[in-house]
């Protein structure tokens, strides 16, 4: 979800590696383990949740986190719970990290301390005030000066234990005096309306003097003295109500003006001289990637994105945009996400990754090595199977996966590491099993797999078979070293990177799947020596039961099948697919004439054929209680929170207004679910135009007022999105992040010019700086470059005056900037350097 600017659209994302944990503080009963989880959120908002490690003071969890972000945020922090099982899990630290420190740590593993956690720390939101100070001539001429503090609202005021009942305190504070006023509280927001004004007498009344407003006492006094604003939220507990944040503001800043309005960032309580080691609290691996991107509109992107997709007609392939982004970028995998996605975008991916394979397989010398290295065309393939294959991982490995997961078969054949009571033989026979069912589900798959991998498929063996003719099996190993090598095995040996399951298996479960892994690795690689492939005995002894000819032959008619250009199209199969699937609480639907309509949490999954809810997680045959087709969602839409003081709220709209209301677990959540459930029903005719924001509740809609509920909406639907579930691709966002790439490889794009005139001109030994380029045509090279280099100083300056542009509209204290804002301080510093630079 973008958020909008003038002109301009900003995506935010992050990537994380969640590594392990080390040195965490001892559990103070006999045992001294403990059971631990992490969590990320955006500021104290929970958006994922690892594994729990039981057992461990140095939890290794190994489980990576992707998500866009859909608001702004101050912090992403990271907590490590202990889990408790007859009370609440207990906070033993947290990593907390600015927003505007993020860069600082981009895409390395950093060992991060944990720090202490308490309610004087734990803040977020932002405060509307309204301050002014003026002074009051009483008939007598006696003069005294007030001061009207009004709280207008608050936003994004942290949830407390499921709830959040905020109201004020506002005290005038000095060194002699303290005085506290209160508002009311709000229920069930955590954006409070408050608009309430409150009077405090600054200065003791004195003769009118109109040279000076105050006596020079006063003006030391009133020197001296602050404004306080302290949040709250209202608890029933025992413990008493708990701090939410807080405001400090001098009064000697209202001598200049009398009257101040602005937006706050709420703050952390002085903690006084309360200081902790950190060191007492072990510490967090993390691996963190944000990126922001800031996308104009298609027509800045034309030079560029033109030049891009005609790499595939470039003469030679390396004298293309997209082949030189990869030979300038640090790491290949860089340069291909983008580029995949903006190729499946236009369309233009299979000649693209034709073309690269090609020039590839025409460097190859040796038929065993074809494919087997990190390249370009490598890095392209993993990437599209990727995006294009992860449904038809759904469909062939996720039920099988998940049975191994939940029933802990033993499957260890290493002698050496069986367990107390564990039977070789046994253990032989499980792991046989699953071994066989995964190859023969896999090998039976063909007709499922999607039509792009398969056309690159035929690419791959066509080049492959005409390069190395002499080889017969050169056609098989060239498909085989993608589909099961970079693809099948991966996705069994580590299933949450390919969402087959939520979080890194445990260490028993991620023993058998590697096993596992390994033999469809060997199987899939009709490699002539299959035993002596592996190092270990045990596995050359397991293997021996794969021996047999059928399997070969097996494996030969499944590359064949999604190799061959007449295939049956995979939109013709009509099994359902899993999109999405997880607990959520919605409100009753009035399905019935009488009872209420409370909410509950139910169990909720979306396939390609429709969106249904049942009691619990269950299996899949499970009969639902509810089950709306796909043809009946006419619009799914955010719900505002006023409607039921619900935060992460939407509604499915189906026939006869009927609407189901749902909250999910967070906002990143919400989106996922919004954003999926749109695409699925993008094409469905009766589609709606307008929709109600909020609820019909007590005889009218909230929003309009409108007393009938067949009353239509009375706001436009949101735009549509791209009907194709699989590949929800943004061009434009990909074509700037090229240019972000293209921008900061600049010195080695400049560089990569000075090769191509130094091939052109002297055609001796090449300088060993030059070395490191593929550069078969300098001339054609060099004019690519020219075009390249063009496009990205084009974009560089529409960036650097949009920059300019808001630099001056922005106001420090609006509603976007709040007083406190670091990253926008940040800016300030910056664009006041640029100004000053250009001056």
């Amino acid at each position: 979800m973008a958020v909008e600017e003038e002109g301009l659209r900003v995506f935010q994302s992050v990537r994380i590696k969640i590594g392990e944990a080390k040195n965490l503080p001892t559990y103070p009963g006999p045992n001294k383990m403990r059971d631990c989880y992490c969590t990320v959120n955006l500021d104290q908002e929970e958006v994922f949740r690892t594994k729990i490690v039981e057992k461990s003071l140095c939890p290794f969890y190994g489980e990576d986190f992707y998500c866009e972000i859909p608001r702004t945020f101050r912090h992403l922090s990271f907590y490590i719970f202990d889990r408790d099982v007859f009370r609440r899990d207990s906070i033993i630290g947290k990593v907390a990290i600015q927003k505007e420190d993020l860069q600082k740590y981009h895409n390395r593993d950093t060992w991060f301390q944990l720090q202490h956690v308490d309610a004087d720390s734990e803040v977020q939101g932002k405060v509307h005030l309204e301050l002014r100070l003026s002074e009051v001539i009483t008939d007598t001429g006696v003069v005294c000066h007030k001061l009207a503090t009004r709280v207008l609202e608050c936003q994004g005021l942290p949830i407390v234990n499921g709830q959040c009942d905020p109201y004020a305190t506002v005290t005038l504070a000095g060194p002699s005096r303290s005085e506290a006023k209160k508002t009311k509280v709000k229920k069930k927001t955590n954006n409070p309306h408050f608009d309430e004004v409150f009077y405090f007498e600054v200065t003791r009344p004195s003769s009118y003097n109109k040279k000076s407003h105050f006596d020079i006492e006063d003006v030391d006094e009133v020197d001296k003295m602050e404004i306080r604003v302290d949040l709250w939220n209202a608890s029933n507990l025992k413990f008493g109500d708990e701090f939410l944040g807080e405001l400090r503001l001098p009064l000697k800043f209202l001598r200049q003006s009398s009257s101040y309005e602005a937006w706050y960032f709420l703050q952390p309580r002085d903690n006084g001289n309360k200081s902790l080691k950190p060191d007492d609290l072990g510490s967090l691996r993390l691996n963190v990637v944000y990126t922001e991107d800031h996308v104009f509109s298609s027509d800045y992107y034309s030079p560029l994105r033109d030049v891009l997709l005609k790499s595939a007609d470039v003469e030679p392939v390396s004298a293309s945009a997209a082949h030189i982004l990869g030979e300038v970028c640090r790491e290949k995998q860089e340069a291909a996400i983008p580029l995949v996605r903006l190729f499946l975008h236009y369309g233009r991916i299979v000649p693209f990754i034709s073309a690269i394979a090609n020039a590839e397989v025409k460097r190859t010398q040796d038929p065993n090595t074809i494919f087997r290295g990190n390249s370009l065309t490598s890095k392209c393939i993993d990437e599209t199977m990727k995006l294009a294959g992860m449904h038809y991982l759904q469909v062939t490995l996720k039920p099988i996966i998940d049975e191994i997961c939940q029933v802990h078969k033993p499957c260890e054949i290493d002698p050496v590491k069986l367990k107390d009571g564990e039977n070789l033989e046994n253990n032989r026979e499980n792991l046989r099993q699953y071994v066989d069912r995964i190859f023969t589900v896999i090998t039976k798959s063909g007709v499922s797999c999607p039509t792009v991998m398969c056309d690159i498929f035929f690419s791959l063996r066509e080049s492959a078979a005409k390069r190395f003719q002499g080889d017969p099996d050169v056609r098989y190993t060239a498909v085989s070293s993608f589909i099961f090598l970079r693809f099948f095995a991966p996705a069994i040996l580590s299933p949450n990177l390919f969402q087959l399951t939520p979080h890194h298996p445990d260490p028993q479960t991620s023993r058998t799947l590697t096993l596992i892994s390994k033999t469809i690795q060997t199987l899939g690689s009709l490699s002539k020596s299959k035993s002596a492939n592996f190092k270990e005995s045990y596995m050359a002894t397991f293997y021996d039961y794969f021996n047999e000819q059928k399997y070969a032959d097996a494996v030969k008619n499944f590359l064949d099948l999604i190799s061959s250009s007449g295939r049956r199209d995979h939109k013709s199969i009509e099994q359902p697919i899993l999109l999405k699937e997880g607990f959520m609480i919605k409100r009753a639907q009035g399905r019935k004439r009488f009872g209420m309509k409370n909410f509950k949490k139910r169990w909720f999954r979306l396939t390609n054929h429709e969106f249904t809810y049942q009691k619990s997680k269950g299996n899949q045959g499970d009969h639902p209680l509810c089950s709306i087709p796909i043809e009946n969602i006419l619009a799914v839409e955010r719900l505002e929170e006023e409607s039921f003081k619900m935060k992460n709220m939407f509604q499915v709209i189906q026939p006869e207004r009927r609407v189901l209301y749902i909250q999910a677990n967070n906002c990143v959540e919400a989106k996922d679910w919004i954003d999926i459930l749109t695409k699925v029903s993008q094409c469905n005719k009766k589609r709606l135009t307008v929709y109600h924001p909020s609820a019909y509740l007590n005889g009218h809609w909230l929003c309009c007022k409108a007393t009938a509920d067949n009353t239509p909406g009375c706001t436009p639907c949101t735009g549509g999105l791209p009907a194709n579930i699989q590949l929800d691709i943004d061009g434009d966002r990909e074509t700037e992040r090229i240019y972000s790439l293209f921008n900061l490889y600049m010195p080695k794009l400049e560089k990569m010019q000075e090769a191509c005139g130094s091939k052109s001109v002297y055609d001796g030994p090449e300088e060993e700086e030059y070395s490191t380029f593929i550069i078969d045509d300098p001339k054609e090279t060099y004019k690519t470059l020219k075009l390249i280099i063009e496009g990205v100083a084009t974009l560089e300056q529409e960036h650097a005056q949009y920059k300019r542009d808001k630099f001056k509209k922005t106001k420090y204290g609006s509603q976007e900037h709040p007083i406190g804002d670091k990253s926008f301080q940040t800016y300030i510093r910056q664009q006041s350097e640029i100004s000053a630079h250009s001056i």
